[in-house]
């Protein structure tokens, strides 16, 4: 009979991997709101959209440099990018989450019970 108690490895591998899609869901919404917030130009002079920006910025980062980033001003009249690399970072970061997560599913498939 399998034990799935408290201490047993299956629940660490669970909480494990809810552990990663709770850090990728967070960052997740860290970077939709810089990105909302510069597709719709909000003042960088804000305390809260400086915040988010400077966040942020650590993890958009390594992918800044790919895409130049399009400014929609002609569009829509007010100071608005449209960052690329933002949505690659997005994309990225995922993409990682999934991997950590199926390599601790095929940590735990690799156990004895």
């Amino acid at each position: 009979m399998r034990d799935y108690g408290v201490g047993s490895k299956f629940n660490f591998n669970l909480r494990l991997r809810q552990l990663v899609y709770l850090a990728l869901c967070v960052l997740e919404i860290l970077l939709a709101f810089r990105l909302g917030m510069k597709l719709l130009g909000a003042n960088s002079g804000n305390a809260f959209v400086s915040f988010i920006y400077s966040i942020s910025s650590i993890f958009v980062f390594p992918f800044s440099g790919i895409f130049k980033p399009m400014s929609m001003d002609h569009l829509l009249k007010i100071n608005s990018v449209l960052e690329l690399s933002t949505i690659v970072a997005m994309l990225a970061y995922a993409i990682v989450a999934w991997i950590i997560v199926k390599l601790i599913r095929l940590g735990r498939s690799s156990g004895n019970y």
